[in-house]
């Protein structure tokens, strides 16, 4: 397994989609598939204007809240895939459905929910739009390929018969054919040569665009954007008090207990040191066995906090000391230049203890492999496992706390475990590395 930059999508993207010609061909099916998008939004305006028309004339008044919601999974089919093709994502800006049964005062609701969000008329805007001179951008690449390959295999089609009752006539005709033919050969492969450089260009043209009119507006995104962190900044503080109380917790019924019981067995020794020194040197030796103990939990609170490992030798020899550590043949592939923020490096090993310590008590499985990169300002870790699979986020804490401990830092956390597996966790950070140390030697 590697879920990072040597994974197979990786490595197509890099040989075949990496070079002009794949990127070109990739980028005109992908406007082919956008085409037949557009050509489902035209049919759905079609059908939005004949359920308003409907409305109008006091019936169909039902067919519009459907029409729109249809209208919307359109432009979220749009959304998606400009974030994944075009390399430009766009947010989801709906506001949130109401809650209301199917009578008349919820169905009212929720024609005001729709018909009161500005998402809707972006997406009816967008669908006009599209509709009209979108099909431009994502056609124009497929149809000069298209033409372009019609071109080049045109002399396969020129019939060699000459017409010898037509005399010269026909001959020339025949000639002038033949000419014509070879001449678009070069014209096809110039043709081809374009669709090729504009596909991914046009692709990107067509992204921004959908970005324009779909994405929400500044102050929507400005709005959720303080949600988010007020969310974020609440998950935090109550994070650092359980925390708190946690070593609280682990201080008071472990290492101060301890200490105690040893202050008092070295008073008890202290009493019969001079009547029985055999009674003292045990009980000596049992606080000294106290203090061992008291220390040995002192020293994994402090690996609980911040593991040394990890604050001396940085992210991925801390990772390699958690595979050494596992009952399981864990495999860590690791490509950071330098470290990532202590904080987020903190957060990032935590999480991957956390996963580790699902795998071993609920996967079954025999190995597991770990690999971390930098990349496009996102710190990545991908963990996956050989085990059953069938992991849900919903049915244990644990998982639930790697998405609250991530969400202080705005990281996310993806997850793939079909039954029967492979459970494939990957765990995006934004952070910036630090800057290499240069010697002064």
């Amino acid at each position: 397994m590697n879920t990072g930059p040597t994974s197979i999508e990786s490595a197509v993207a890099g040989q075949g989609a990496g070079s002009w010609l794949g990127r070109g061909f990739v980028a005109a099916g992908r406007g082919i598939v956008l085409t037949g998008l557009v050509l489902a939004e035209t049919v759905m305006l079609c059908a939005l204007s004949l359920a308003v028309t409907s409305a109008a004339l006091g019936f169909g008044l039902l067919l519009i809240p459907g029409t729109v919601l249809a209208c919307r999974a359109l432009a979220s089919t749009t959304r998606h895939l400009a974030g994944r093709w075009c390399d430009v994502p766009i947010e989801i800006p709906y506001l949130r459905a109401p809650r209301g049964e199917g009578n008349r005062a919820g169905l009212w609701r929720r024609y005001q929910w729709l018909l009161n969000d500005p998402a809707t008329w972006r997406d009816l805007l967008w669908m006009i739009v599209d509709c009209a001179a979108g099909w431009l951008l994502t056609l124009t690449p497929a149809a000069l390929i298209g033409w372009g390959l019609f071109g080049v295999l045109m002399p396969a089609y020129e019939s060699p018969i000459v017409h010898a009752s037509g005399g010269s006539w026909y001959a020339f005709i025949h000639v002038t054919g033949q000419w014509t033919a070879w001449l678009s050969v070069p014209l096809g492969v110039a043709f081809v040569a374009t669709g090729l450089w504009a596909g991914p260009r046009l692709l990107d043209v067509y992204g921004r665009l959908a970005h324009w009119l779909l994405a929400p507006p500044l102050r929507a995104q400005l709005t959720e954007r303080v949600k988010h962190l007020a969310q974020a900044r609440s998950v935090a503080v109550q994070a650092g008090a359980a925390e708190i109380r946690r070593i609280e917790r682990d201080l008071h019924d472990g290492a101060q207990a301890r200490l105690v019981a040893m202050g008092m067995t070295l008073d008890a020794a202290d009493q019969v040191l001079d009547d029985n020194p055999e009674a003292a040197r045990a009980l000596l030796a049992e606080a000294r066995d106290s203090s061992a103990k008291a220390l040995a939990e002192l020293r994994d609170l402090v690996r609980g906090i911040h593991p040394p490992v990890l604050a001396d030798r940085g992210l991925a020899d801390a990772v390699r000391a958690l595979a050494l550590d596992c009952p399981l043949q864990v495999h860590v592939s690791a490509d950071l230049p330098t470290r990532p923020e202590p904080p987020v490096e903190s957060a990032a090993y935590f999480a991957v203890s956390e996963l580790l310590a699902n795998i071993t008590k609920h996967a079954g499985a025999h190995q597991a492999w770990i690999d971390l990169w930098h990349e496009r300002g996102l710190l990545r870790v991908g963990v996956r496992d050989d085990g059953r699979g069938g992991a849900d986020p919903s049915r244990g804490s644990g998982l639930a706390g790697i998405e609250r401990r991530l969400a202080a830092f705005d990281g996310v956390l993806a997850l793939s475990s079909p039954p029967g597996g492979p459970t494939v966790v990957t765990l995006e950070v934004p952070c910036a590395l630090s800057s290499p140390k240069i010697s002064s030697s």
